[in-house]
């Protein structure tokens, strides 16, 4: 559930009325004083700054206070009656860097109620908890010794920092704001803390917006939701014949695969951005990997079925350059996320299967005894071991342990407005949670988003979700999202072929001729996408020029300030291509030791001419056009509880530079 940044996608709307902002069945609130000190904030005109002390325990036996760092949007409508408290993801990433964001995204909800946007503690500006193992990981001789160190460094204070504890400064936030009530927005971890709060303080929730549902007792230690949500995703991305020729049944692809790892590693080539191949052994962790990074990307959840299905056919390149390049994009962006936090939170408030007085090596063999417990079908295609390894149980099994697992709180949810939004796609917080609170909400709005992963109102490809949102508050119906074909990024894209031969001939050409230009059309179609694909799985911002990415075969490509440099990238094997491709031409060689060699030249707006092993040849613009790629689809955003990516001002800049290649 740990997420990192995305650039929000929204509109300012102009104010209304407070009659006309709330939710049904509100009554009118009386306003109160604030007692938070507010100054201007020096980076925006939109926010004040101020901060608030709190207890470091709520309950006051233990000495000690943070400082909350807090900002504030002021009501367009008059004295705000009510706030909203905008909830970052996590638990672990700062909220204050996405404050102008979150009041773009709510518009006129934002326009009749303040909204308060705070670093939760030990986040960010809120006191940001720090240990030295994490500043020097090399000293440690596992990841388990490194969480041991870590606890032991923050101290016995490392027990405040759960969930329960935020929720008692939300409270402390709404008492010194003056608020008679709040509507509590999260995303993803942030949920939960709307939840628990909504069941601690149940007369002052005004209403609850619910995006990427964690269930209050949630996370589910060994993330049975999200193995159990595989199948069905998978099969979706495949629903209206869209792996016709990819694959019969992905589902069965990946248990072959899993499979097959389980009986001896399976080891890979992949080619790295500056052309040097490695060889990688693969797991079916990286695997399970690859599916929740899917979460944030449309295109990597394309990509991960034809991969998979062609490693259970024996080509494991593109599976190999996936684990790659999505391991070497691992952490970018993330430089404001809160490590020690994050376990402190994690570890301490979730209940693992074992017992907490015993030895780390202990509290594993308990984990796994539990998971084998359930039965493989639980975690079906993947063994027991998988969901361990993507679990947070290999680390907090190392926490220090000094209080027992909180009871769960089974408090009755209030029956507020509430908006309930999940992905169709989102294994991380699948839809299964969302069913599960909206069961515990009589009145609750319940919208599940066709083709969308974790984070739907950042991510979604159409407004769906954003209209539901201003519904709620308008007092309109909440209409379900209306069918629609799926975005072109979520097409797979065909098999690569593993030979030469394999390549059908473009017509009117001799066979050798035929086939490389063909093969050249899908080279460029690949580095099409491989170049949107690294750009999502990074975070190059607006700055995109520097991205570097390996062939599927051999060569490189790198995008620069004015064009993409091809250096034998290679995507068809013994088939090469060489050269630049700006927005205004082109100028490639085709080489390599199986091909026809050859120059070709032009723009892809009208179309590639030149000579392959002497024979003049003509490349149509729509033979390029085919790319299935559309940038603008990849709902680009900077939200709490989405994982970084490039800007769409990159993505655009690409399908320009590419001369209309788009998808």
């Amino acid at each position: 559930m740990r997420p990192s940044a995305r650039k929000l996608v929204a509109t300012l709307i102009a104010a209304c009325a407070w009659w006309l902002g709330a939710p049904p069945g509100l009554a009118p609130i009386a306003p109160a004083q604030a007692q938070i000190s507010f100054t201007p904030c020096g980076d925006t005109n939109d926010f004040a700054c101020g901060h608030l002390v709190v207890p470091l325990d709520p309950s006051g036996a233990v000495p000690g206070t943070i400082t909350l760092a807090v900002r504030r949007h002021r009501s367009a409508v008059g004295e705000a009656r009510s706030a909203i408290i905008a909830l970052a993801g996590g638990p672990g990433q700062p909220a204050l860097p996405f404050a102008e964001e979150f009041a773009e995204l709510l518009g006129p909800i934002a326009a009749t109620r303040d909204l308060i946007v705070f670093d939760q503690r030990g986040i960010g500006l809120s006191d940001p908890l720090s240990c030295h193992a994490f500043e020097r990981p090399d000293l440690y001789h596992s990841f388990g010794a490194l969480i041991e160190a870590c606890g032991d460094d923050l101290g016995p204070d490392r027990v405040f920092y759960t969930t329960a504890d935020t929720v008692a400064d939300i409270e402390a936030i709404r008492v010194a704001g003056g608020y008679e009530k709040l509507v509590l927005y999260g995303t993803s971890y942030g949920t939960k803390v709307a939840e628990e709060y909504a069941q601690e303080y149940p007369s002052h929730v005004e209403a609850l917006v619910l995006d990427s549902v964690v269930t209050p007792t949630g996370p589910e230690p060994l993330g049975r939701p999200t193995f159990a949500a595989i199948p069905r995703i998978l099969r979706q991305l495949c629903a209206r014949k869209a792996c016709a020729h990819v694959s019969a049944d992905p589902v069965a692809d990946l248990a072959r695969v899993v499979k097959r790892i389980d009986r001896r590693p399976l080891r890979a080539r992949a080619i790295a951005g500056d052309g040097a191949a490695h060889t990688l052994t693969l797991s079916s962790g990286e695997l399970a990997g690859l599916l929740l990074d899917g979460d944030f990307s449309s295109l990597l959840r394309a990509e991960f079925v034809t991969a998979v299905a062609a490693a259970a056919r024996g080509d494991t390149a593109p599976l190999a350059r996936l684990v790659y390049d999505a391991s070497s994009a691992e952490g970018e962006g993330e430089e404001d996320f809160d490590d020690p936090l994050y376990y402190a939170t994690t570890c301490e408030e979730q209940d693992f299967p074992w017992n907490r007085a015993a030895e780390p090596q202990a509290r594993l063999a308990e984990a796994r005894a539990a998971a084998r417990a359930l039965g493989r079908s639980a975690f079906a295609p993947f063994p027991a071991e998988t969901a361990l390894a993507v679990s947070d149980v290999p680390a907090c099994a190392h926490w220090p342990y000094t209080t027992p697992a909180p009871p769960p709180d089974d408090a009755p949810l209030p029956n507020v407005p509430t908006l309930i939004i999940s992905g169709a796609d989102d294994l991380r917080t699948p839809t299964a949670n969302a069913r599960e609170v909206a069961a515990m909400i009589p009145d609750a709005h319940l919208l599940v988003v066709p083709y969308t992963g974790h984070s739907v109102l950042t991510t979604e490809p159409t407004s769906c979700a954003s209209e539901a949102l201003q519904a709620l508050f308008a007092n309109k119906p909440i209409e379900p999202c209306p069918p629609a074909p799926p975005p072109a990024t979520l097409r797979p894209p065909p098999l690569a072929p593993t030979q030469l031969a394999r390549v059908s001939p473009t017509r009117g050409y001799p066979a050798l001729t035929g086939r490389t230009l063909h093969a050249v059309a899908l080279t460029l179609k690949d580095l099409a996408r491989q170049l949107v694909l690294a750009l999502t799985l990074g975070d190059a911002g607006e700055d995109s020029a520097g991205v570097r990415i390996g062939g599927l075969r051999a060569g490189w490509a790198q995008l620069t300030d004015s064009a993409i440099v091809l250096h034998g990238y290679s995507y068809v094997p013994g088939v090469t291509v060489s050269g630049s491709i700006r927005a205004e031409l082109e100028q490639l060689r085709i080489g390599g030791s199986s091909g026809a060699h050859g120059t070709l030249r032009g723009t892809a707006q009208k179309s590639l001419v030149g000579t392959l092993a002497g024979t003049h040849v003509v490349l149509p613009a729509g033979a390029l056009a085919s790319a299935g790629i559309v940038a603008e689809d990849e709902r680009e955003s900077t939200h709490p509880g989405a994982r970084g990516s490039a800007g769409a001002r990159a993505a655009r800049s690409l399908a320009e530079l590419l001369g209309g290649v788009r998808p």
